[in-house]
């Protein structure tokens, strides 16, 4: 049962990718949380940052605009525990200390850099009550902007999963958009997509192969991933409901993926579930995830539209929870 002061207590978990700045305010509800506010706007904050190793200036300058419209939110629902955090971009940006500190200087929020191993667990804490039940083995991963996270996890006593290898790679939407491009995919810049996902993630694959030889789960938590389930559930506008927690065949996720790789710009963009702001990024991704499929071949596939800021909500509220009933 969630302690009456908890329940009444607001808290906030922002995730500044290398694409998009996401927020998620919430109240404790149950073994869970309630959402109050949420806030997501594509950013791109890792534009070229691959090449130049800097997060330029009108990346940085649309991100803390979007940090502002989060700031303000926060303030507003008076949230008593705040949690800010920065991946892949800011991972590898020589010049992340100069913005984490405008950060704040602009916004007043206190940004930390976490590294693959926070960011792999995190993600699988926010995912936990998908895999409640499951006594499969399961390969979490997640196509990011500027990396793709692998995680697997395992089920121990009580049927909760826990992770026993993670990895982080390279590969990700906003850099495969630089290196391959996004707009016009032939068959063979797609094939070149895919090969060098599978050499990025190769080692992953065959370090994990002894606890992949019995039956295992595929959950995937990225925006590719719940791109696809939008289109199979042919739906008019996205609806986190209806794809959170949905099991669909993997051969469908690649027959959306031609399709979506096979039309222009213009009709990627005019897809209620892909948007102008995906439009050049989703095919990237698209290859990642084929490149995941051949490596790890499975008949259905768990999309998760949950992860890091879930997980983050659940440390804030259970780190206060034992300190509340010790207090009464």
């Amino acid at each position: 049962m969630v302690h009456d002061r908890l329940r009444r207590r607001s808290y906030a978990a922002i995730d500044l990718g290398t694409n998009n700045c996401r927020l998620l305010i919430a109240r404790p509800d149950g073994d869970g949380f309630r959402v109050t506010d949420a806030y997501s706007r594509i950013v791109r904050l890792g534009e070229g940052v691959g090449e130049s190793r800097r997060l330029g200036e009108p990346a940085m300058a649309r991100t803390i605009e979007a940090l502002k419209v989060c700031a303000d939110k926060i303030a507003r629902h008076h949230c008593w525990d705040v949690r800010c955090v920065a991946t892949a971009a800011c991972r590898s940006a020589d010049n992340a200390g100069e913005f984490i500190a405008r950060v704040k200087r602009e916004t007043g929020l206190r940004l930390e850099i976490i590294d693959a191993a926070e960011e792999a667990a995190l993600a699988l804490a926010g995912c936990k009550s998908l895999l409640l039940g499951q006594s499969e083995p399961t390969l979490v991963f997640d196509i990011g902007g500027g990396s793709t996270e692998l995680a697997l996890a395992e089920p121990f006593g009580g049927g909760e999963h826990h992770l026993v290898r993670y990895a982080s790679f390279p590969i990700g939407v906003v850099n495969f958009a630089e290196r391959f491009g996004g707009v016009d995919v032939d068959d063979d810049t797609y094939r070149r997509m895919v090969a060098a996902s599978e050499e990025a993630i190769m080692d992953f694959q065959i370090e994990t192969r002894a606890a992949m030889d019995r039956p295992f789960r595929l959950l995937g938590t990225s925006g590719t991933v719940t791109t696809l389930a939008g289109v199979f559930l042919d739906l008019v506008r996205y609806d986190r409901t209806a794809v959170d927690g949905l099991t669909m065949p993997a051969a469908r996720m690649t027959e959306i993926s031609d399709h979506l790789r096979r039309l222009t710009l213009k009709e990627r963009a005019a897809h209620p579930c892909v948007g102008a702001g995906r439009a050049d990024l989703v095919v990237g991704g698209c290859a990642i995830l084929q490149a995941i499929l051949n490596l790890w071949p499975v008949q259905e596939i768990t999309v998760a539209d949950r992860g890091l800021r879930e997980g983050i909500l659940l440390e804030l509220m259970n780190a206060d929870a034992p300190l509340l009933a010790a207090g009464d």
